[in-house]
């Protein structure tokens, strides 16, 4: 009798060699490295608000019921909050399981094997990632120094390789810089879906999200992970035309954001000044954080409208001084690949938490 097929083999073959997205470790993985309780440990390398959620989220929490039922499809009074928030109608917005899920859902709709996505890097490597699993192929076009979107090579890119997405992190992940809305304008002028990630837009204060009722072929995403402090959670949400929205709605699994979720974000916009107070916060935060990396000699670190600084380091060094400051229980993030090598991107937490940094960075850069 002939041997049957493995399961492995009717796996798609572009799925079989993908490689899988490079995830930050959890607090209890990277203490057990460092060597020390979990309460030392100064998490720095994933972006998360070191101030945690609003009150109203635990009490929303604690006061769950029917947990046994199922939330709801329509996701109404999410779509309805978000929509005051960011001050568009409801039909405009789809909310996910994370904005990660949104992206998979639009890249599942627009995309069949051998289409392409151009892909301004470095920048957030979900896009990368999405399009891989889908069977697409990426388009690189490189950012400029200060790791600005090369509009013109990003829109003969997309007009040479017929592309069917443009993906633009503003600020960008991990530089910090944003993209202007005149270079947004510019990008919407191509026969691409345009999607603009402001996962951090927040902490800088420019958005294309009020272009969307007029410019059928943006998309904008954001994120509640950072400025909510609902990173574990996992919810974010899409700003697009209404059509559009409407496919997705279909499209995505009915019940994609769960009871938790769903309470937490209300929660959090209904407290959506207390957390802005948060922001400001960070903000302020970021800035001296920027002043005291910039007096230690050998970093530079980068502007950034986020709540992270990416530094560039003496060539050479990236990763010997990530792993110094892992030694000293400092967790940072650290790109091995392409012009990031000699950069690491650092959260903004708690002043505690940059003076930690500072002291360990200075001896880390010391050492040899």
């Amino acid at each position: 009798m002939a041997a049957r097929r493995r399961a492995i083999d009717l796996v798609l073959p572009h799925l079989r060699v993908l490689d899988g997205y490079e995830a930050v470790d959890p607090p209890e993985v990277l203490a057990e490295r460092a060597g020390i309780p979990v309460s030392e440990i100064v998490k720095l390398d994933a972006n998360e608000n070191p101030y945690g959620p609003s009150r109203r989220v635990a009490e929303a929490l604690a006061s769950l019921g029917d947990v046994h039922l199922y939330p709801d499809p329509a996701q109404a009074a999410m779509r309805a909050a978000i929509g005051r928030y960011v001050g568009l109608a409801p039909e405009h917005v789809v909310v996910g399981n994370g904005s990660d899920e949104i992206i998979d859902l639009l890249f599942r709709a627009v995309l069949a094997p051998g289409d392409a996505v151009v892909n301004s890097v470095p920048t957030f490597g979900m896009y990368e990632f999405t399009a891989q699993v889908c069977g697409a192929r990426i388009v690189e076009v490189a950012r400029d120094r200060a790791f600005a979107v090369d509009i013109d090579g990003v829109l003969a890119a997309a007009s040479e390789q017929h592309a069917k997405i443009i993906a633009i992190a503003s600020p960008n992940n991990p530089s910090g810089n944003p993209t202007s809305l005149a270079d947004v304008e510019r990008l919407l002028g191509s026969d691409c879906l345009v999607i603009v990630d402001e996962a951090y837009a927040e902490f800088g204060g420019s958005s294309a999200a009020a272009l969307v009722p007029e410019r059928p072929s943006l998309v904008v995403l954001r994120s509640m992970s950072k400025w909510a402090g609902l990173a574990g959670l996992r919810v974010g949400y899409g700003l697009m035309d209404a059509e559009l929205a409407e496919v997705l709605m279909r499209a995505k699994p009915p019940y994609n954001v769960n009871q938790a979720a769903e309470a937490a974000l209300l929660a959090s916009l209904a407290d959506a000044d207390a957390l802005q107070k948060r922001v400001r916060q960070i903000v302020a935060e970021r800035a001296r954080m920027h002043g005291l990396l910039d007096a230690i000699p050998g970093v530079t670190p980068l502007p950034s409208e986020a709540n992270f600084i990416l530094c560039r380091l003496p060539e050479g060094r990236g990763k010997d001084v990530h792993e110094r400051l892992a030694g000293r229980g400092v967790f940072v993030r650290y790109y091995a690949r392409g012009v990031l090598a000699d950069y690491l991107r650092i959260s903004v937490g708690m002043p505690a938490d940059t003076d930690r940094l500072i002291a360990a960075l200075a001896e880390a850069l010391s050492e040899h």
